[in-house]
């Protein structure tokens, strides 16, 4: 078996920048056939880091590998009938076009479940529907802020700051490509499409609010929220002799040993140390301790001792330790691919075992790269797909 679990379902993309196109690549890494339909000028995405003038920098190719590409001026009167066309032919519509702009567009749920009543549409957008906020427009940072995530940041007393990631829009990818697969299998039950929405703001919120509702969990609250453990402003990769490292000693057995290491085994039974509800009540102290026990050995000294011991412990890595890591290495993470317009790339390989052999990642298409075989599959003339060429509606490359 090919691992392609996806295999026979037909994705049209039509999202930009991060947080749709991840979610489409990644129903394109678990096997399906996704068709990003792009504008004529194409995603803006495409010109990050693009050192070759093709319009396939690195985050683009990351986000869209996988994928056939479509170039297309959906605004043109002259593509209404492709669109329908593409829609008739697929089983899910994913996009992130704001409400006013995807009903000009003909991409309302009521029209497209006319033009296909079991399409499944993702739709991603900055706020749920039903708020004052619906038609605002939202980009990763001001949901980080909005959600918490920038003020927890600087819980410990410092200025909100938000993750060195576009970590929402990536969160939200998933969310999204989760619910698109379940879509999808209530689909397989009933026969009816469905309609998905997937908003940014609620989405982050419960995320945040897993680990850090805290006493606000109950009505009125019962104390503060958020959660102390990584609260702490001693939480960090910790300083050795001659380097740092991370290390995460949480269930009782974990600190007994690490008691013994350091020769203070009476700490196990401090009424402050004793269970994981005094410890985290009292983690400030408990994790400053763990940082001066740090300094006072190697990284190696203590990867051994943590080795033995069997804590959860390993090394802080820049990004570009990930290519020679010895664990992704030995697991054939990265594999080498020819990608259209810059030459070999590394790709990583799909991280979810579904106890099959996975397909070897596929490269990112260049802009317009599938227009005309597209086209033709959807059951569109060669005659009107050579007029939409000539008349620059459509783009080939």
């Amino acid at each position: 078996m090919s691992g392609d679990l996806l295999a026979g379902v037909r994705v049209l993309d039509l999202s930009t920048v991060f947080m749709g196109p991840y979610a489409a690549q990644v129903l394109a890494e678990w096997g399906a056939d996704v068709i990003k339909v792009e504008p004529l000028r194409g995603d803006q995405v495409r010109g990050i880091g693009d050192v070759t003038g093709n319009g396939v920098g690195p985050i683009f190719v990351n986000a869209n590998r996988g994928k056939r590409s479509v170039a297309i001026d959906l605004k043109s009167p002259e593509t209404r009938e492709v669109l329908r066309a593409l829609v008739r032919g697929a089983d899910v519509l994913l996009h992130n076009i704001r409400p006013p702009a995807a009903a000009r567009l003909g991409l309302t749920w009521d029209e497209l479940r006319e033009i296909n009543p079991g399409l499944v549409l993702c739709a991603f957008r900055g706020y749920g529907k039903d708020g004052p906020h619906a038609d605002r427009p939202a980009y990763d940072d001001v949901i980080q802020a909005a959600s918490g995530i920038a003020a927890a940041q600087g819980a410990a007393g410092g200025e909100p700051e938000y993750w060195r990631s576009a970590a929402s829009d990536k969160i939200l990818g998933l969310y999204g490509a989760a619910a698109t697969c379940a879509a999808l299998r209530a689909k397989e039950a009933d026969g009816r499409g469905r309609s998905v929405e997937v908003p940014m703001f609620e989405g982050m919120a419960s995320f945040m609010l897993l680990d850090r509702q805290g006493g606000w969990l109950t009505d009125p609250p019962s104390g503060p929220t958020g959660y102390p453990r990584t609260d702490s402003p001693h939480r960090r990769p910790y300083a050795t002799k001659d380097g740092h490292l991370a290390v995460m000693m949480y269930a009782d057995k974990h600190w007994t040993v690490f008691f013994d290491l350091i020769g203070r085994p009476e700490l196990a039974e401090d009424p402050r140390f004793r269970d994981i509800g005094a410890r985290t009540s009292h983690i400030d102290e408990l994790y400053a301790l763990l940082a001066e026990e740090m300094v006072t050995r190697t990284s190696a000294e203590w990867s051994e001792a943590f080795e033995r011991a069997d804590i959860p412990h390993g090394p802080v890595h820049d990004v570009e330790d990930l290519f020679t890591d010895p664990h992704l290495s030995a697991t054939g993470f990265f594999q080498t691919v020819e990608q259209p317009g810059v030459g070999p790339v590394r790709l990583a390989r799909r991280p979810v075992d579904f106890g099959e052999p996975a397909p070897p990642p596929r490269p990112a298409p260049l802009l317009g790269q599938h227009s005309r075989e597209v086209l033709a599959e959807a059951g569109i003339p060669d005659d009107d797909v050579q007029r939409l060429l000539d008349s620059r509606a459509l783009s080939q490359r």
